[in-house]
């Protein structure tokens, strides 16, 4: 029952049905036993996962009755409490890696993480962090946790979300609101354009140059890096807005996740903007303990790189993840280095860097520096990610991009300027947002027959122009496997 399958949404009908038929205080055992259905059905053939998800939900609630009445002993225990917690995670994601290095040999078959792993193991150490800290107080009765944890819209790829952000919203009970369905059907439908149109199908692209690497080199590298760099975002904000859109059904506000980052105008503005809970996370439990900024400038340059390098184990096992999140936070040591000279020379030169020209092209400077890195990302192995950059600046074959060597990529010449029109589409969306216009509201505004006309268009377009076909599997999202 995957995220774009008819009988998901089969699924969340028949659950709002109920859901609202229900009184208010009993609505959340609706999501919870949903939720808990939805996580079986997609878990099923993963052994233990969903015994798995139970018992490490009830050990964290445990854990946070336990830490917030204790009176000695209260470090150790939370210690022991995140150590419980975190090893599974560490386990997955490493033992690959670790068993590669030391045997030769990968993991059998059978070792396969539960799904969602990544996303709910930091939702549980924020908690306990958090009771710790006493930011929040404890939540009496597991099964409200356990929905806390499992809630079936972003349990699988986020976003993130915080405990006092997300739990009242999720056992208060929300009356039924026409308008929050027909808001929530919007996201959908834009999450559904931003996988099948522009994601899946500049996916068609990539896979080839970074499959048949080193057939394709130089000005390919270019065009599939920056194309990765639009298909990983729209796939995970594809992701991300059909968990709001399904949520908000239920007058649930999931967090928004991303804050159009390729309009970032440095590394520090993109990480803001880029997977926001996931980068906040990393900032309030991993960052800001070790001393942030707070320790002088060598502390912090030392607890960046660690916070970076953090968020690339996480993303996986393996060598290229960890150089990946170095390579970011190297980005970052030299933005702190170079700030004050930057600062000086644009003083005596007097540039004025926030002028629209100097804008856009720090924005330019700053994508290509994400692409680069997405690169080492997305490639095989560090080595190959590494050989493909190289490429990009010693194999000179700029003549592909005016003769017919880019349609030997998957896709035809209509196909790729349908995908160019689309990028052009969420650009201007984009665009939209950050000069504060909502086209949501926008759309919701107009009467009934031009919105439904709109609503009729978009669907007719997806189904028309959406990247579909044998062998490709169009209901997998990129971070699913995070």
């Amino acid at each position: 029952m995957a995220y774009l399958s008819i009988y998901y949404y089969a699924f969340v009908v028949i659950l709002l049905i109920i859901y609202y038929c229900l009184p208010l205080k009993r609505r959340w055992v609706v999501l919870l036993v949903g939720s808990l259905g939805f996580y079986w059905n997609i878990t099923r053939k993963i052994k233990g996962a969903f015994i798995f998800l139970l018992v490490s939900a009830f050990l964290c609630w445990l854990f946070g009755r336990i830490v917030v009445d204790l009176k000695r002993h209260k470090k150790l225990m939370f210690f022991m409490a995140l150590l419980l917690i975190s090893m599974p995670l560490v386990l997955f994601k490493e033992a690959s890696f670790i068993s590669i290095v030391l045997t030769g040999n990968d993991m059998p078959d059978w070792w396969i993480a539960p799904l969602g792993l990544s996303f709910f193991t930091l939702q549980m150490i924020a908690y306990l962090s958090d009771i710790y800290n006493k930011r929040i107080t404890s939540e009496d009765n597991f099964f409200k946790f356990l929905l806390f944890v499992c809630f079936f819209p972003q349990i699988v790829q986020g976003p993130i979300p915080r405990y006092e952000q997300l739990m009242a919203q999720l056992t208060q009970g929300h009356k039924f609101s026409e308008k929050n369905i027909v808001k929530g059907f919007l996201l959908v439908i834009w999450g559904f354009f931003l996988k099948l149109c522009i994601a899946d199908k500049a996916g068609v692209i990539v896979n080839t140059v970074f499959d048949s690497f080193p057939t394709f080199q130089g000005i390919y590298v270019l065009v599939a890096g920056v194309l990765y760099s639009i298909q990983l975002y729209a796939d995970f904000l594809s992701c991300t807005v059909i968990a709001q859109g399904v949520a908000g059904m239920f007058g649930i506000e999931l967090i928004d996740n991303f804050k159009h980052p390729y309009f970032a105008t440095s590394i520090s503005d993109f990480w803001r903007r880029w997977h926001i809970s996931l980068s906040s996370w990393l900032r309030d439990y991993i960052y800001i303990p070790l001393g942030g900024n707070r320790k002088g400038t060598l502390r912090k340059m030392v607890n960046l790189i660690v916070t970076f390098l953090v968020s690339g184990a996480w993303h996986g096992g393996g060598v290229k993840y960890l150089a990946w999140g170095m390579i970011h936070g190297c980005y970052q040591i030299l933005s702190v280095i170079l700030k004050p000279i930057r600062d000086k020379i644009s003083k005596w030169v007097g540039i004025d860097w926030n002028n629209a020209e100097n804008k856009l092209i720090r924005q330019i400077f700053t994508f290509f520096l994400v692409a680069i890195a997405w690169i080492i990302f997305r490639a095989d192995h560090l080595e190959t990610g590494m050989q493909m950059i190289k490429s990009m600046f010693t194999v000179h074959n700029i003549w592909i991009l005016t003769d017919d060597s880019l349609w030997s990529l998957g896709l035809s010449m209509k196909e790729v300027y349908l995908l160019i029109l689309c990028i052009v589409v969420l650009i201007s969306v984009s665009f939209a947002h950050e000069r504060g216009i909502n086209i949501r509201e926008r759309v919701l505004a107009l009467p009934i027959i031009y919105r439904w006309t709109i609503y009729i268009m978009a669907i007719v377009f997806i189904i028309i122009f959406g990247t579909y076909g044998y062998g490709f599997d169009s209901q997998m999202f990129i971070y699913g496997g995070f």
